[in-house]
């Protein structure tokens, strides 16, 4: 079990994570989601050891975190740049993740390379944008670290490379469980890939639900203004549009089948609402929901 209690992270006087409380057991994929600025590389630093929480603790299986080498040899932290020396070579990159790392696959990573079609005698400085978040991939999957935490890795790879990273990262975690924590921007590509989704804004907690009940949670309702109107009164709003004499309103609430029942017999459409949607929605508003979990 991973445990955060009343974590928060301040640079002077600026405070980018203040007192979240999460509970993450072990064993599954992790979507962490936030806009930019919200706070998640701090508070993923403050997890995989790289920096002491301002405040409150991080605990793994009962053990403080920060600085205790049996957690942090456990824990595998790539960012969106590579964290090396760009004048070592691919292999030397490789070969330094293999003394670190106890679980580390040499044979893996040599397929990874393969994979993305990166060549082992290259110079990290010499790689391309995306060569570079392919070796962070490469260094983050091979590990097979307990905890192994991926902030916003793959940005720079294309569109070929991702899917190719998604199937890599979902085929290895099966065969292979941990715990696996993915922050990102592309949240359609990935979306099928999370067991539970995290969203922080403004450095807080708004939600913390497994992945299904999260992709339940929120309904479109669409119809003539009036009856969408009577319908939606008293329910949480999301967001909403009109068009003409037809509006359509997305509402943080899960109709029972008495409530769609009701509200097609009075010319109504329901639809479900993305992870996406549902987090530019909750993100988007002027005062963030009570944080659930």
């Amino acid at each position: 079990m991973i445990e955060l209690r009343d974590v928060s992270v301040r640079y002077g006087s600026t405070v980018a994570v203040e007192g979240i409380d999460l509970d993450l057991p072990t064993g599954k994929i992790y979507g962490l989601l936030g806009r930019n600025g919200s706070g998640k590389t701090s508070l993923l630093s403050a997890l995989a050891s790289f920096r002491r929480p301002s405040s409150g603790t991080v605990r793994v299986d009962g053990q403080d975190a920060f600085e205790n080498p049996a957690v942090m040899r456990q824990t595998c932290f790539i960012r969106d740049t590579l964290d090396t020396n760009e004048s070592d070579k691919v292999r030397a990159l490789l070969r330094f993740a293999g003394w670190m790392r106890p679980n580390w696959d040499a044979d893996y990573a040599a397929k990874l390379l393969d994979l993305f079609e990166i060549n082992p005698r290259k110079r990290a400085s010499s790689l391309s944008r995306g060569q570079k978040s392919a070796v962070g991939v490469v260094l983050g999957l091979a590990a097979r670290a307990p905890l192994t935490i991926l902030d916003e890795t793959y940005l720079g790879m294309d569109a070929v490379a991702r899917s190719a990273f998604y199937r890599e990262l979902l085929g290895d975690y099966l065969a292979h469980p941990r715990t696996i924590i993915l922050s990102t921007h592309l949240i359609e590509e990935v979306a099928d890939l999370f067991e539970r989704v995290i969203v922080i804004d403004h450095g807080r907690l708004l939600l913390h639900e497994e992945t299904d009940e999260l992709r339940g949670r929120g309904v479109t309702v669409t119809g003539p203004a009036a009856a969408v109107g009577e319908f939606v009164a008293g329910h949480t709003v999301l967001g909403e549009q009109t068009l003409g004499g037809v509006r359509a309103v997305t509402l943080d609430w899960r109709p029972d089948p008495a409530d769609l029942a009701r509200g097609e017999s009075a010319g109504l459409n329901f639809g479900p609402v993305g992870i996406q949607d549902l987090f530019i929605h909750l993100t988007s508003r002027a005062q963030p929901l009570e944080a659930t979990r």
